[in-house]
């Protein structure tokens, strides 16, 4: 039975893709026959869907596949925000709105990813270990922590005002407020190798990365200059065809893997078999979204990830725009199935990652 107290559902987000969000979020929860509204805060990194009735903020955390939405980090199902809690006793009533929850094994105490949000990461660890033990006390998480039950969530926008709800284990993010944090290599020629490795860990299942990142097979690097995404496929022993104008990463030609070929992007044929094609092309998404599903559809590589990059306006509706063009690209082809993922990464700016394969 659903919990009829839990009519939103709150999702985490980019500072400033706020709107983003919630275009999407409306017509997702649309799909699945539940409606609603978004309160957004400009730059305020979450977004809170309104549902109109009783329950569907539960019906939404359940139904809702979380690794399909783009612009989303984490959700979780919620009520209306706590505000003006007693600093002398915030413990009670983050308690007492979980009573109608169900048993959850983890708990998560975590702030927005702003500047503002930050600095509550403190107060936030400080507040984690007694929140645990009286939680513990009034049966609503487990003495251990089990991953197979409802996560607990408290999401502080203030050190008075907080959010209360819980996820399901099996749709939401296992990461810290969502956020895949990478290393940079310092071998690395640019920033932008974070995406590439962020994508592969994101989209590819750590079962399958030996096989399908397998060193020896040959990829194509459209838009390689100066080498950020020709790094990790080096890194992982591929032979790379490194397609750019522009001038590319000493130590990476000196490897022996890369070959490079000073070439159009939108021009280039490769001429042996292609396991991965990437792209981080500067060019319109449309357009970028285009070169690809040619690719994929024509079997001139078996799996392609790529970025698009957004307007500053309507970027959901871009995005939606542009898997269109693949979809009819494959079509027309006739290629049969085929697998899909968008996501803005935590590394990314004004773009998404897609990942396109068939299936």
């Amino acid at each position: 039975m659903a919990n009829t107290n839990v009519n939103s559902l709150l999702l985490y987000c980019r500072s400033g893709f706020e709107k983003d969000l919630a275009s999407e979020i409306q017509d997702k929860a649309a799909q699945l026959g539940v409606y609603g509204f978004a309160k957004i805060t400009p730059d305020s990194g979450y977004v809170v869907f309104q549902c109109y009735q009783d329950g569907e903020g539960e019906q939404l955390a359940k139904q809702l596949i979380f690794s399909s939405l783009i612009f989303a980090r984490q959700m979780f199902a919620t009520m209306e925000v706590l505000n003006e809690l007693d600093t002398n006793d915030r413990l009670s009533p983050i308690v007492s709105a979980c009573a109608a929850f169900p048993l959850c094994g983890d708990v998560r105490v975590e702030y927005a990813d702003t500047t503002e949000g930050r600095e509550l990461s403190k107060f936030c660890r400080k507040i984690s270990v007694p929140l645990r033990q009286k939680l513990r006390k009034m049966h609503k998480l487990t003495d251990k922590e089990q991953s197979n039950k409802p996560v607990l969530h408290v999401f502080f926008t203030a050190t008075d005002s907080a959010f209360v709800g819980y996820s399901y284990s099996n749709n939401n993010s296992p990461l810290p407020l969502g956020i895949l944090r990478l290393k940079m290599p310092s071998d690395a020629p640019s920033r932008s190798t974070l995406k590439l490795d962020e994508a592969f860990q994101t989209f590819i299942p750590k079962s399958e990365q030996a096989e399908r990142l397998r060193g020896s097979t040959h990829a194509v690097d459209l838009g390689a200059c100066p080498g950020g995404w020709t790094y990790q496929l080096v890194k992982r022993s591929m032979f790379v065809y490194a397609v750019d104008n522009g001038a590319m990463d000493k130590a990476l030609m000196d490897s022996g893997l890369v070959t490079y070929c000073p070439e159009d992007g939108f021009k280039f044929k490769a001429k042996k078999p292609i396991y991965w094609l990437v792209c981080d092309m500067i060019e319109q998404p449309q357009k970028v979204a285009r070169l690809m599903a040619q690719w994929v559809a024509s079997k001139r590589c078996k799996e392609a990830m790529f970025n698009l990059k957004l307007p500053m306006k309507k970027r959901y509706e871009s995005v939606q725009e542009s898997l269109a063009i693949i979809d009819d690209e494959i079509k027309l082809q006739n290629a049969g199935q085929y697998a899909l993922q968008v996501k803005h990464l935590y590394h990314n700016r004004e773009e998404v990652t897609v990942h396109l394969r068939l299936i």
